[in-house]
């Protein structure tokens, strides 16, 4: 038998997406609300799309400290960006998420790089 493994280190990259995604999480949830209740959207539309995108973050989140995570994140990035189509206000929401996560991926390797 062997002794228990450590847990590996979490870089700085993947705590600033982590939080980055976990902050889209909650904003997510309540756009989705927000466009069924003022029917911007039809139902189906508005829950279930926003229904998917929280699985894409909560898997982004989770996957944050492997380079498909942070892939996975910019695609929710870009996502939510063109939801600008769908609702203007949404869309904005999207390009601060976006301008935060380029910020923080950013800053983070830099981070990291000057660590290792």
């Amino acid at each position: 038998m062997s002794g228990p493994r450590g847990r590996r280190a979490r870089t700085v990259t993947a705590s600033l997406a982590m939080i980055v995604l976990a902050t889209e999480f909650l904003v997510v949830v309540l756009s989705a609300l927000v466009l069924f209740g003022l029917g911007t959207l039809p139902p189906r539309l508005a829950l279930g799309g926003g229904g998917v995108l929280l699985v894409l973050i909560a898997i982004a989140a989770a996957l944050a400290g492997r380079p498909i995570g942070i892939a996975l994140g910019w695609a929710v990035q870009v996502v939510l960006v063109l939801c600008i189509v769908l609702d203007v206000t949404v869309g904005v929401v999207g390009l601060v998420f976006g301008a935060l996560w380029t910020y923080s991926i950013i800053v983070g390797r830099r981070i990291d790089r000057r660590a290792a």
